[in-house]
């Protein structure tokens, strides 16, 4: 398949290897829950033991040369072979009770405790406690392996017990399963088996011996080491395969350890003889995997005689999903609110657990939404082969995303961006512009930039910034784009403009220009003028060359002292000068050897010329040349040039002339260099017309200022409607009541169900006269319905807002009624608050006992209008804003 677009390289998260901690929290990450008591215990377990776990890494670090000595002289024999270990330059630190010294090649170990005949055959035999040796092995001869075999050998055995040290300190052997299952293959063919496993005996042992006063730190160590071993006797695991079969395939097998080095995901399958507890887990990872969401959590709500029938056997898993797609939950929330593309990715997403794969498949299943709906879509992608293939008839779909099966290439960026919890929030298709851009020619787009010069260097470097993720679809710069350059200078002057303005000085609107104009060779020697006549200003021209070639001062050492002779003579001119300075190795290192050719020739052509590139025909014309000719024909094209000697001559150093908008925005839009005309206009402050409309221009009197205060304004705005219980036997009044009363308190009508089985008895208490309209108002409050949606999501600032509103009708007064309701709150509770609200005098002036609480719009103090307003005009779920901060701090 020919690629000729781009579905976007979203920037991947690169796969940390599993720890204790990243498994654990992962885990009920996935299943949106708080961590449990024994995975909380786990945890502890494994903090409680940090020290020692990194006590262990240290004493095996400490000692990894004897350790690996000691593997390496089990196995070769002929020679030296810890002469082959590459080790650090500081000397490791001796044991205590050994002593290590070094003749010549070789390094021998000599223990304290005697030497001679016995403690020989000691050494001999040592070998045998490690472990059985494996049938096959034979010592390897050190001659005849050869040196770079026995630096490789030595460096893998170090190897082995490193990641053993990382795995240790993690806590999850998960990085040596990984990085070890594969390798007897791979080592068969370059040493031997026998001889490895061997020598992985002998680190075991040699790594006891240092922990074997420890009886939990020998466990630990022992532990792991096996593990190694184990997995290393393992063969390599074979690839996971697509089991999806189409007529054009991508990426049909994953590597088994990519698999293994994944974030482990856990699948769910609905089996008979599973727990109550263990069904509904599944069933929520069902709601997780359709809704993207826990709906029981979310929105208090799920499907429960689906539920009951999946968990009984009536019905399989698969049609669980199957009708958890074709709810009104569903429709409402994937299918209603998007176009008929985004309808078919997200499906696929949510019942194939992958993103579309081709245009083709595509086509097929939007023709279903288009002539069957949401239904029939439902049902083309349950019933196919592949859900069959992989989830069958019990287990829920899951995602299939990096690490769980072979990625295609065609709809990567679409299907990394289908995966994130974001996704609903998106309204545009995805998919189906990528596969038809596939169809048309490449479009000509630079293929660095993703903006109009977001910095100097835009088309020398690929990625601007380290922290910046590259767009998925470059800017449209084709071949022809010319770069938008500032003139540092007088605008007229412009060589775009007045391209014969190339030499004319910038003057005091650009960069300071050194000219060497009084050299001795151009001096007559009638005048008799002395050869250090220019040394002022021939010094200051040389350190102006190297400023503008180097872009700073170098040391001394790396001057170029016969050239700066030979300019201060007047042998050659600043020309000459600057073509030596730049393709001098300190030039040629800073800017060349370290940098890619495209960015180099940026950056060369900036100091050389002053100016950066035009654009891709400039920029492919110096990329020839380099390809063919190399670094010293760059310079030379770029002094040589035409516009190098209109510019700046043989005598004048090279300057700045021109630059980005994004530049000139980056070094005058810091912070300490904005000039007093740029930047935000302070306007001068102007006297609001009503202010000057209300100002006093005569004396009033105080009986003048109380009519003018009442003038208007009463102290109480009622509503249109108050509902009050004044008889009992007025049954069909009384519901009118207590419905006011919900929507007052609760700020929606309650549904029946919910009102049979929480409020019913509050109801008939109120029916009957045994409580008045205001304790039912106060049990109203002190419900566990009122406390869940009012209380446990907000903070108390929110609380005491809503309350007031609820239950005395307006906002709060000010930050003082703030600070006692608060008080109460955090002493006593939600229901002393509500009780101190209910009983108190405010209430009993504004409602009395049989009066449903109502906002009453209090005018005084003014500040508590506008808040009251609105308070009443938002809907607690629609924004959690707080309102009280509208209040100055007292």
């Amino acid at each position: 398949m020919t690629i000729k677009a781009s579905g976007g390289s979203s920037v991947a998260r690169p796969q940390l290897y599993q720890t204790v901690a990243v498994s654990t929290i992962s885990v009920a990450e996935q299943q949106d829950r708080f961590l449990g008591r024994t995975e909380l215990g786990e945890l502890s377990t494994y903090f409680e033991s940090g020290l020692k776990r990194l006590a262990i890494a240290e004493v095996l670090t400490k000692n990894s040369e004897l350790i690996v000595s000691r593997a390496a002289n089990r196995i070769f024999t002929g020679g030296s072979p810890m002469a082959f270990l590459e080790k650090p330059a500081d000397p490791e630190p001796m044991l205590v009770g050994a002593s290590q010294r070094t003749q010549g090649t070789e390094t021998f170990i000599e223990s304290k405790s005697g030497g001679g005949l016995f403690s020989g055959f000691g050494s001999l035999f040592s070998g045998a406690s490690a472990g059985p040796v494996p049938p096959g092995f034979r010592p390897i001869n050190v001659s005849r392996y050869g040196p770079a075999n026995m630096t490789k050998s030595l460096r893998d055995l170090s190897w082995f017990l490193r990641y053993i040290t990382y795995a240790i300190v993690a806590g999850d052997p998960n990085i040596l399963s990984v990085n070890v299952r594969g390798l007897r293959e791979i080592i068969e063919g370059a040493c031997s088996t026998a001889a490895t496993l061997v020598a992985l005996q002998e680190m075991r042992a040699g790594a006891l011996a240092y922990v074997k006063n420890d009886a939990e730190a020998s466990d630990i160590v022992g532990q792991y080491f096996d593990v190694v071993i184990s997995e290393f006797k393992a063969s390599t695991p074979s690839n996971k395969i697509r089991q999806r079969q189409t007529l054009d395939q991508q990426g049909l097998t994953l590597p088994q350890i990519y698999f293994n080095a994944s974030e482990s995901r856990q699948k769910f399958v609905m089996k008979p003889g599973l727990s109550s507890s263990e069904k509904q887990e599944v069933v929520k990872a069902a709601y997780r995997q359709i809704f993207e969401r826990d709906i029981t959590r979310a929105y208090s709500q799920s499907i429960s005689y689906l539920e009951s029938q999946v968990k009984n056997g009536d019905i399989s898993m698969k049609e669980f999903v199957r009708r958890l797609c074709l709810s009104p939950l569903y429709r409402q929330q994937f299918y209603e609110p998007f176009v008929n593309s985004r309808v078919v990715e997200l499906a696929f997403r949510h019942i194939l657990g992958r993103g579309l794969s081709s245009r083709e498949e595509f086509q097929k299943y939007f023709s279903i939404v288009s002539d069957g709906g949401l239904p029939a879509l439902v049902g083309a992608l349950v019933d196919s082969q592949e859900y069959a293939d992989y989830f069958a008839e019990e287990t829920v779909p899951y995602l299939r995303g990096l690490g769980q099966e072979a990625q295609e290439c065609r709809n990567w960026g679409p299907q990394q961006d289908l995966f994130k919890y974001s996704a609903p929030f998106r309204k545009v298709p995805q998919f189906i512009t990528t596969f038809a851009s596939y169809n048309g020619p490449l479009p000509d787009r630079h293929v660095y930039g993703s903006g109009n010069d977001p910095l100097e260097i835009q088309f020398g470097a690929i990625f601007p910034k380290e922290t910046r993720n590259p767009s998925n679809s470059p800017a449209p710069f084709g071949k022809d784009t010319r770069r938008l350059l500032i003139h540092r200078g007088a605008g007229i002057d412009s060589q775009i403009s007045a391209p014969g303005a190339r030499g004319k000085a910038p003057g005091s609107l650009g960069a300071k220009v050194f000219k060497l104009d009084q050299v001795p060779a151009t001096v007559s020697k009638k005048a008799g003028t002395n050869i250090k006549f220019s040394e002022t200003s021939a010094q200051a021209v040389i350190r102006a060359c190297y400023l503008q070639v180097f872009g700073r001062d170098v040391y001394d050492g790396q001057r170029l002292k016969s050239m700066e002779n030979r300019l201060e003579n007047g042998e050659i001119t600043v020309r000459e000068f600057i073509k030596a300075l730049a393709k001098s190795d300190v030039f040629r290192n800073m800017y060349w050897s370290s940098l890619y050719v495209v960015k180099a020739i940026e950056y060369i052509h900036r100091r050389l010329l002053g100016r950066p590139t035009y654009g891709r025909p400039e920029m492919n014309q110096y990329f020839d040349l380099c390809s063919k000719k190399g670094f010293y024909a760059l310079v030379d094209a770029i002094i040589d040039s035409v516009e190098y000697a209109e510019s700046f001559g043989e005598d004048t150093v090279p300057y700045e002339r021109y630059l980005t908008p994004a530049g000139l925005s980056l070094r005058s839009m810091r912070v300490g260099t904005l000039r007093e005309d740029m930047g935000q206009l302070v306007k001068p402050e102007e006297t609001p017309r009503f202010i000057e409309l209300g100002a006093v221009t005569s004396p009033r009197g105080e009986i003048e200022v109380q009519e003018r205060i009442t003038q208007g304004v009463r102290k109480q705005r009622e509503q249109r409607k108050v509902f009050k219980l004044t008889n009992l036997t007025d049954v069909p009044a009384v519901k009118i009541l207590i419905g006011a009363a919900y929507r007052q308190v609760f700020e929606r009508d309650v549904a029946p169900f919910v009102v049979s089985n929480e409020f019913s008895s509050l109801e008939s208490r109120l029916g009957n006269g045994e409580i008045t309209v205001k304790e039912f108002i106060e049990g109203l409050g002190c419900s566990d319905l009122y406390i869940k949606e009012f209380y446990t999501p907000f903070p108390n600032t929110k609380v005491i807002e809503l309350g007031t509103k609820h239950f005395l009708g307006r906002a709060p007064l000010d930050q003082a009624e703030i600070r006692k309701y608060n008080q109460i709150l955090s002493s006593e509770g939600i229901r002393a608050f509500i009780g101190a609200m209910v009983n108190s005098m405010e209430y009993l002036q504004a409602f009395g006992e049989d009066v449903v609480p109502y906002c009453r719009y209090n005018t005084l103090p003014a500040a508590n209008f506008p808040n009251t307003e609105k308070l009443y005009n938002q809907l607690t779920k629609q924004s959690k804003e707080i309102v009280i901060p509208s209040f100055e701090p007292v």
